[in-house]
This record gives structure tokens, sequence and C-alpha cells, in this order.
């Protein structure tokens, strides 16, 4: 009797170990992380431009510390959506490495002819090679993000609609890759084609938009010369902002670091500050001739503006700025309450 009880026991275990053994289930596999969903920074921004042909060593170190997000300008396309090699990349290795020492998101800005961006923006083969290249070279030079200066979309050629396709497909692509996308566009002024050439069907794929509130010699009536007046980036904002219905997160308010005069030539404003112009004052006369320029008070009063009804501002270029305690740049950050030690 014992002996049959034994050998039922054993015929029993070894039929649970079968079952177990052929049951069809198996450890669940180790659960993969899935990608984090892109989050946009809605911090305020301060952004400047640093182009190519501007010396890095131009530039005081310390003020990397003002500034949030910096783009060196320009990375060009071809119409089939190929790129021109980048210009003076030694200086672009070292204006990033400068930048992300301090703190500063990184980005490069594609620019070129208007005629090149409609007619890439037009093929769809041309705008998927054009992505592939750029969202390429972002990741291979570790930046935080793209920044697309096409000056400008318009519903004269028909380009507005291609440009909103252009950005949401180059958006999904970058943020997969949780890479911003910012966007230089027209201060919007002036009525017409190039103003209505930039739909708010983009605004959804864009992050932020750099503002160019500049240029617009002759569009305030109080001051005729004055290419960036404070009535004009109240007007641009409020257009944005309030007319077309832009985020208020993702406007960022343009502010030139140079002045005009009435031929409309330039000049940077650490030369006023170099021929010891009163700064404070949005004026000044170097070899006889009358440049108009946003000073010290001016751009205060333009970062408290953007503090109030934006999210951030932007100056067109880094170099063009003094180094020194005249400064505009350190002018609107300690507007801003901005710690820059």
């Amino acid at each position: 009797m014992k002996k049959i009880y034994f050998l039922f026991t054993a015929i029993l275990v070894i039929g649970i170990s079968s079952c177990k053994k052929n049951d069809g289930i198996t450890d669940p596999p180790t659960p993969v992380e899935p990608p984090k969903p892109y989050v946009a920074d809605n911090s305020f921004k301060v952004v400047a431009y640093f182009p190519s042909y501007r010396d890095p060593n131009g530039v005081a170190d310390a003020k990397f510390k003002m500034i949030t997000h910096l783009f060196y300008a320009f990375l060009n396309p071809n119409t089939d959506g190929s790129l021109a090699n980048l210009e003076q990349p030694s200086r672009f290795a070292a204006v990033m490495q400068k930048a992300r020492a301090n703190g500063v998101k990184t980005g490069i800005s594609v620019s070129g002819t208007r005629s090149i961006f409609v007619e890439m923006a037009a093929s769809a083969s041309a705008r998927k090679l054009f992505i592939k290249n750029v969202l390429g070279f972002a990741r291979t030079n570790n930046l935080d993000g793209v920044d697309m200066d096409w000056e400008y979309p318009s519903t004269a050629d028909g380009s507005a609609d291609n440009y909103v396709l252009l950005m949401k497909e180059l958006s999904d692509s970058l943020h997969k890759y949780n890479k911003f996308l910012s966007a230089a566009i027209t201060p919007g002024v002036y009525a017409g084609s190039i103003r209505d050439g930039l739909k708010s069907e983009v605004f959804p794929s864009v992050d932020f938009f750099n503002i160019m509130v500049y240029d617009g010699i002759g569009w305030d009536k109080d001051e005729p010369i004055q290419h960036a007046s404070y009535n004009m980036a109240v007007a641009s904002l409020n257009y944005w902002i309030g007319t077309r219905g832009m985020p208020k997160q993702k406007a960022v308010l343009g502010i030139p670091a140079y002045g005009k005069n009435a031929a409309n030539a330039s000049k940077a404003y650490r030369d006023f500050v170099a021929a010891n112009a009163d700064v404070n004052l949005d004026y000044a006369t170097i070899d006889g001739v009358q440049y108009y320029f946003n000073g010290i008070l001016t751009t205060k009063k333009k970062a408290k503006l953007a503090k109030e009804t934006a999210n951030g501002i932007m100056f067109w270029e880094f170099y063009h700025d003094d180094n020194g305690s005249k400064s505009i740049i350190r002018a609107a950050n300690d507007e801003l309450g901005r710690n820059y030690n």
C-alpha cells in the first residue's frame, strides 16, 4: 500500500511539473519605459542671435549669463531640402561651448532667400529631406532647438499654406527628440500679404515666436526716424496677441541692439557707447549724422512691457551690445529682476 501511495505521489508531482512547463504562461517582459512626451518651456525668455561673421571674443563671457537662449545665424537650405555648409564652424563651436557653460539653451537659426524657401516648402519630398537634415544637424551638434527665419511666407505667392505644413512637420520631428522650434516673424504692424502670410494655424506648432519689432522707419508719426519705437512694440504685441490670438506664452518681443539714420544706414549700439553718447536717450550724432536707437530707458520700458503682456525679449544681435555697464541687455535684466552674476 505504501508503494502504491508513493508511486501515485510521484506521478502527481511529475504531472504538475509538466503542466507548469507547458501551460503557455511565461514571466512578463521587463517593461520598456515609453518616451517622455514633449513639454514646452514656458519660462520667460531672453533670446539673442549671434551671426557667423562676428568674432566670439567680441562678446564678454559674462554676457552669456544675461540670456536664456542663443541662436547661431545662419544655416542655409537649398531648394531640394539639402543644406549648405555652415559658415564659420569653428566660431559656431566656440559660441555654443560658451553658451552651454553658462546654462544657455542653444539653437541654430535657419535662413535664406525667400525664393528658396518658397520652392522647397512647396515640395513634399524637399520638405521631408530638409526636416531630416535640420533634425540631424540639431542632434549631431547637441542643440536644444531650431529657429526658422523665413522672411517671409506670403498669401501673394501661395507659400502661406506650405509654411504651415513645413512648420507642423518640422515641429513634430523636433519634439520627438525633445527639441524646441521657434520662428522669427514680422512685427505685424503693416497690413498686407506678408502679415497675412503667417496664419494662425501655425501657432500650435511653434514653441515661441521672435517678433522682429524693428526696421520700421516712418511707422510712428510721433518719431518718424525712430525705427523701433515703444509705440511700435505696443502695437505689435496688441496685434499678435490681442487681434490674432497668439498665446501670450509664445510671444517674444524683439529689441534692436543697433540704431538707424534717416537714410536707413545702421550702426551698432556699442558704437554709441564708444562715442560717449548719452545712451539714456534714444538718439545720438556721430560724424554729423543723427541715429535713432533704443537706449537704456526705452529698453527697460520694453522689457517691462514684455514681462506684463508677453513672455520674453529678443535681441538682434548679441555682438552689437556693449560689454560694459551701459549694456542694454544688462539693463533689460535689471528691469526684469534677473540674476546674471
